[in-house]
């Protein structure tokens, strides 16, 4: 005895006593959806692959960077053009350091302390922080222009300031001081 519900909701599409049919199998229908899926994986995974920066961290060197001290003059090619002075760095120094990760621990935060013992103030300090495995081998270098100024005869503690990203195996960082200019 057959009351007719199998057909409510269906309209025209089912016929008296006949099944719904299907356009094909289960796993042929699964199948075309993995690989329409692993198709759209594909392309954005390459897309953002080409839109990613080379890393620095993954080159190896054979030693560090050696860094030269900028000055302000005229050389050979260009001619004198007026600037502000370059400030002695033998007279400035960072007197204590320390570094911690932050951002999720991809970010290097270092609080330092720049004495300046000149008999003028200084402005634009630039550091350069070397980072280095926990054997010593040498990672990368990162810098930072620090546009506060640090009055004569004093200290000044920066902290927490964000010098870049630094590669995981980062244990050990070393910053000194590169460029300064009087204020």
């Amino acid at each position: 005895m057959n009351a007719g519900f199998g057909r409510i909701g269906m309209g025209s599409f089912v016929k008296s006593g006949e099944d719904l049919s299907r356009s094909g199998s289960a796993p042929r229908i699964w199948l075309k959806r993995a690989l329409l899926g692993l198709l759209a994986v594909i392309i954005i995974g390459f897309t953002v692959w080409m839109l990613m920066p080379p890393s620095e961290g993954n080159v190896a060197q054979s030693e560090p960077v050696k860094l030269q001290l900028a000055t302000v003059g005229p050389t050979p090619t260009a001619p004198e053009v007026p600037t502000a002075e370059a400030a002695g760095l033998d007279r400035l120094k960072i007197s204590s350091q320390t570094w911690r990760r932050g951002g999720l621990g991809s970010k290097a935060l270092v609080t330092f302390t720049v004495r300046n013992d000149n008999d003028y103030a200084v402005k634009d300090v630039e550091i350069v922080c070397a980072f280095t495995r926990r054997d010593g081998s040498h990672l990368t270098d990162r810098s930072r222009v620090l546009a506060d100024s640090v009055s004569m005869k004093s200290r000044k503690t920066f902290a927490r300031i964000p010098v870049g990203f630094v590669n995981v195996n980062a244990d050990q960082a070393i910053c000194s001081l590169v460029t300064a200019r009087r204020a």
